[in-house]
């Protein structure tokens, strides 16, 4: 963290100084990564002329790790030729990525800047949803055909590698359908005289073009993968997905998955650059739905008011059982919606998730309801001398017990039904269950005390 601060502070020393020559250098010998991060914090003015200090090489890569807003600006200030040299050089992902985010006038000229055949390949790539494989992939890869030598293969490579984004894997295709692949590990270890069909590996791992995002992502944490072939339905070649946008995909997506978790609209933007108003809008829908339907707990409270009256005790642990039941099924909920969201559940399993479910809920309920009752009498009694009777302590003892068994259920049903509905499981998550919960334990708290204390 020390050698970080000591290279920003003689960035912006150098940069103060207008010692431009030293700037470069320091400049070339940062990761792109890095650098971009730098851009970042520079004002309107500042961040376009470093930029320009960049090897032409170097500034592509930086550009590509740039925020978008900062990307928007600098294209605005770029010339026509500039901004024909940036696109030139991005791989062709990273320039479809761009122009989703930009407004329709900066889209229009970077589509003007770009070459006729680049052009075309971004709109192909266009057409694809958003969240597809084929709107996350890019088509700069190494295809080989199988009746090449590995020597010639090595020198297709060389020659057309240069412009790929990934050349570790190879495809081999054959009327542009995808008939194996070959890494360069095993053209490097085959004789130069062999031929590519006799090393390639015809059992290929690859995924629809109109798959949803997350489903590449899944396929890449199970099959360990570098880049993932895409085809059409007739199984042509069509693109790859790299690692890289794989990983970008889980961070989305892991995020996407908190936020409705949390009762919040996704928003695709990062938080200090999206606004209060934007902000109350992700936020006060799902805030107004909780209180509304939060209103059948007070409707249930009101309707047991007699019971209330006549043994006041009760009111004390209303908190407890309502809390203790939304944090079992909230457990419950999380941890079934992360197995959907890995593919370790699907929905032939709900069965066996309700009954393994249902006996931790019972090994749960047993334990806390222990607990409780010792509670009751060494704190409530002995301690605060509250005066709990042992007809009340079965009272809350039983409620407990049953609420955790409930609300273990709830949680684990709720996200698999949603799935079947179609709906994301994340968002019967925490908040969602909780409110659920609570009206469930009351419910189940002023029945038993009905029966139990005859009221």
């Amino acid at each position: 963290m020390d050698e970080k601060k000591e290279i920003l502070d003689e960035i912006f020393e150098l940069l103060n100084t207008r010692s431009f020559v030293k700037l470069r250098a320091v400049l070339e010998g940062m990761n792109p990564a890095d650098i971009a991060a730098v851009l970042d914090t520079l004002d309107e003015k500042e961040m376009p002329l470093v930029y320009r200090i960049l090897p032409k090489d170097l500034a592509s890569d930086v550009f590509a790790y740039m925020d978008s807003d900062k990307k928007e600006l600098l294209i605005r200030s770029f010339s026509d030729f500039e901004l024909k040299e940036v696109i030139d050089d991005l791989f062709l992902d990273d320039t479809v990525d761009m122009i989703e985010e930009m407004p329709a006038n900066v889209v229009a000229r970077v589509l003007q800047a770009a070459d006729p055949a680049v052009r075309k390949q971004i709109n192909e790539l266009l057409k694809y949803p958003e969240d597809s494989a084929g709107g996350i992939m890019t088509v700069e890869y190494v295809s080989l055909k199988k009746d090449l030598t590995v020597a010639e293969a090595f020198r297709k490579i060389r020659r057309e590698g240069i412009d790929k984004e990934t050349v570790y894997t190879c495809y081999v295709t054959e009327n542009r359908k995808l008939i194996g692949t070959v890494s360069v590990k095993e053209l490097l270890i085959a004789d130069d005289d062999r031929i590519v069909s006799d090393i390639m590996e015809t059992n290929v791992i690859s995924i629809d073009a109109y798959e949803d995002k997350e489903i590449v992502a899944q396929t890449f944490s199970k099959y360990d993968v570098l880049a993932l072939p895409v085809v059409d339905k007739d199984g042509r070649l069509v693109g790859i997905v790299t690692v890289d946008d794989a990983m970008d995909v889980m961070e989305d997506e892991a995020t996407e998955d908190i936020e409705k978790m949390a009762a919040m609209t996704p928003n695709d933007r990062p938080y200090l650059k999206t606004g209060v108003f934007s902000i109350w809008l992700k936020r006060i829908p799902w805030l107004l739905l909780l209180m509304v339907s939060a209103t059948f707990t007070g409707s249930i409270i009101s309707s047991f008011e007699s019971a209330l009256t006549a043994f006041p005790a009760l009111v004390a642990f209303i908190p407890m059982l309502m809390d203790t039941g939304g944090n079992a099924g909230g457990q419950s909920s999380v941890t079934i919606i992360r197995g959907m969201a890995v593919g370790e559940i699907r929905m032939r399993d709900v069965l066996r998730v309700v009954w393994k479910e249902a006996r931790v809920a019972v090994l749960c309920g047993l334990a806390l309801t222990a607990a409780g009752f010792l509670k009751i009498l060494l704190v409530d009694n002995a301690l605060m001398h509250s005066g709990v009777t042992y007809p009340e302590m079965a009272v809350v003892c039983i409620t407990l017990a049953v609420t955790v068994f409930c609300a273990k259920l709830v949680g684990c049903t709720l996200p698999i039904l949603a799935k079947r509905l179609g709906l994301d499981p994340a968002v019967m998550a925490s908040p969602f269950i909780t409110t659920i919960i609570d009206a469930v334990s009351l419910v189940v708290y002023f029945t038993v005390a009905t029966h139990i204390l005859s009221i």
